[in-house]
């Protein structure tokens, strides 16, 4: 939608070709139907510390399409915004459906055509140059400028199936295998499904991997069916190694020194006759601090006046340093990005266009590049669909 407001809005005359029964169907599923449209921070570089992998590659597409042009356009069409915490934008009336129709509305005032159920099977060539699209239903488009806007792979209800990757690698384009980021992540150890639906807040996790730590932030987490997810855990997925191996660490109570825990513990177990379970409710919800003392090595029901030196050292060792081993992710259809796609260095960062086919123009969660939660993912997908359409347009406009 955006490149094609982009290159209409510069003079192209544009078909925006969409396989679904409406626009926008991934928009209406953002930010749990709200649409976190993009994250209002001022300043590039913040913007970029939020990006793992080829951060430096989005410069440009940021440059000309900043996350205030966005939210100055969404005005501009009707939608009015709003920042909360973390900036992140989202329209007032919390419908991400506003937002799609903001866009389609953009589109027809810019004069592009819309059709929709009209899906793409391949890019056509000609000459050395991309020269339209062949659609599933046999019917053949002629085009001076094709600009892939398929997702990658997450979310396939979608219509995010990885048709653009298959056509980038069919016209000679390198492509970074796809993965799932901002995923859920699968542990060896079972104990967290006895957990299911627990959530923990203002605990800090670490993961590491290889000898390396590649991911250290507090936060919130979930306990789940396959392992552990929330906020915290999907934001480490991005930085998982290939394999996907890794090992956490989970300090529960991060907002005291060994010290100080060392002495609560003390001033807890000096309840007497109670069982170590019950008075580690003051410290763990209370479905968690039954099953701790096990994960400790220790008899939950031991009471308080039993507790050694050295079990109570070990409690204190396992609330600020409780072990996981993650063995993988959860399958890419639930991640809420790709990682991976078309590699960076087959385009041009200014412009969007192939270097292997001119007239080929790449934009959005296709390009290897993704990013943290928060509103970056979006806003990528505006930059790098703006910085299409209107190079597109201009480029057309050269050759006229």
């Amino acid at each position: 939608m955006m490149a094609a407001l982009f290159a209409a809005q510069s003079g192209a005359q544009v078909t925006l070709l969409e396989k679904n029964e409406k626009l926008g169907k991934k928009v209406y599923i953002t930010g749990k139907g709200r649409c976190n449209v993009t994250n209002a921070c001022e300043d590039m570089q913040d913007f970029l510390r939020e990006v793992p992998r080829n951060p430096r590659f989005l410069f440009s597409a940021l440059r000309q399409f900043s996350p205030q042009d966005m939210l100055d356009l969404l005005r501009a069409l009707g939608c009015e915004t709003k920042v909360e915490r973390g900036r992140r934008a989202y329209p007032v009336s919390d419908h991400a459906s506003d937002v799609t129709k903001a866009l389609e509305k953009g589109l027809r005032q810019a004069g592009a055509a819309i059709r929709l159920h009209a899906e793409v099977s391949g890019i056509l060539q000609k000459n050395g140059r991309a020269a339209g699209v062949q659609l599933q239903n046999g019917e053949a488009l002629a085009a001076s400028a094709v600009i892939v806007c398929t997702g990658g792979l997450s979310y396939p209800s979608t219509g995010s199936t990885g048709d653009g990757l298959r056509w980038a690698q069919e016209t000679g384009h390198q492509v970074t295998p796809p993965r799932p980021s901002l995923v859920g992540l699968r542990t060896k150890e079972t104990w967290p499904m006895e957990l299911q639906g627990l959530t923990l807040k203002n605990v800090c996790l670490t993961g590491s991997s290889y000898g390396k730590i590649i991911y250290s932030e507090q936060g919130e987490m979930l306990f789940t069916h396959f392992g552990v997810s929330g906020p915290l855990v999907i934001e480490l997925s991005c930085h998982l190694p290939e394999d996907g191996q890794a090992e956490l660490t989970l300090n529960l109570k991060p907002g005291l020194t060994r010290e100080q825990l060392d002495q609560r513990l003390m001033r807890e177990l000096s309840a007497g006759k109670k069982q170590l379970s019950t008075v580690l409710q003051s410290l763990l919800p209370l479905r968690f601090s039954a099953l701790f003392p096990q994960l400790c090595g220790v008899d939950g029901k031991t009471p308080c006046s039993q507790v050694t030196g050295k079990m109570r050292a070990a409690i204190a060792d396992k609330l600020q340093a409780l072990p996981l081993t993650v063995v993988g992710t959860r399958p890419i259809a639930e991640a809420i990005v790709t990682r991976g796609g078309v590699a960076v260095k087959e385009l041009s960062p200014n412009t969007m266009e192939s270097k292997r086919l001119p007239g080929l123009y790449f934009a959005g969660e296709a390009i290897d590049v993704d990013a943290h939660t928060g509103g970056y993912n979006l806003h990528i997908a505006w930059a790098t669909g703006a910085l299409a359409g209107k190079s597109a347009a201009k480029a057309l406009q050269g050759e006229a």
